[in-house]
């Protein structure tokens, strides 16, 4: 199989090792393009792949395309695909798979719905709308996809294995894509926060900078490594910690006292509703 990327910027380069990783792809299956030239350069000095001049090469290059270009850029991005049209029906196989016309087109554009890809691709393309996070980069991504109406089982086994390599990828319908914008989209800098913090409270009460930050972000790291790998729900996970009397009991009634629930909560439910409202202005 073939991929192509539309867009070289940090979440391609990541997407891009990770099916090294799987062994899905190899340099020689990959080419990419970049309006900005130097970022086209540093992902090919960085990985191997080969990167064409323009965005049709790339869809003439390739059997599946991933969009990954900033949002105010998409809806021209996708247009150039279609720039150079082909005389026959584009068509592609991957291991079997799928016979549809056109080809697969990957969005993992911030706040696109699938309406808006699929009326600037024409008919050209099947559509797959991902929402990944920046944790991609350390292979610890959680993504969400939706498919367009004519992608099929195997495009979603194909996006399923593609950002399966850099963490997890899990398949919904559409309508609940803004609130996984809104939870894990966002949640990384809303973590930050919280272990920005955890650091600040280390350095007040003594610790030095640098290790306060090393502390905090650990801790959240294993935390949420405990989650997952347990299996057991935090609230049991944090019950385990809290000793009657103790350090942690205190701890977490100062957190319910400032708020810090229902602060995180809000959080998701405000950029939540802000990508909805992002969506309806494409």
């Amino acid at each position: 199989m073939t991929l192509g990327f539309i867009g070289c910027g940090k979440m391609a380069t990541a997407l891009i090792k990770g099916v090294f990783t799987s062994g899905l792809c190899k340099p020689a299956d990959i080419t990419a393009s970049d309006a900005h030239a130097p970022t086209a350069e540093a992902l090919q000095k960085d990985t191997g792949v080969t990167v064409l001049a323009t965005n049709a090469e790339v869809v003439g290059a390739s059997d599946a395309i991933v969009l990954a270009v900033k949002p105010a850029d998409a809806i021209a991005a996708i247009q150039s695909l279609t720039s150079q049209q082909m005389e026959s029906p584009m068509r592609w196989a991957w291991k079997g798979g799928s016979d549809t016309s056109g080809k697969l087109l990957i969005s993992i554009v911030a706040g696109l719905p699938i309406a808006s890809i699929e009326q600037a691709a024409g008919e050209n393309f099947r559509i797959i709308r991902v929402m990944p996070n920046t944790s991609a980069l350390v292979l610890e991504g959680a993504s969400a996809f939706a498919l367009g109406a004519g992608a099929s089982e195997a495009d979603a086994e194909l996006t399923q294995q593609i950002f399966g390599s850099v963490g997890i990828a899990v398949r919904l319908k559409e309508d609940l894509m803004d609130a996984v914008t809104g939870l894990s989209g966002s949640g990384p800098a809303f973590v930050y926060t919280v272990i920005e913090a955890l650091a600040d409270g280390g350095v007040l009460m003594g610790l030095p900078r640098e290790l306060a930050l090393q502390l905090a972000a650990k801790t959240v790291a294993g935390a949420g490594k405990m989650v997952v790998q347990s299996g057991q729900h935090p609230a049991s996970l944090r019950d385990q910690v809290a000793s009657p009397g103790g350090t942690t009991i205190a701890g977490l009634a100062a957190l319910e006292a400032g708020g810090m629930r229902s602060s995180l909560i809000a959080a998701v439910r405000a950029a939540t509703e802000r990508a909805r409202e992002l969506g309806k202005s494409k």
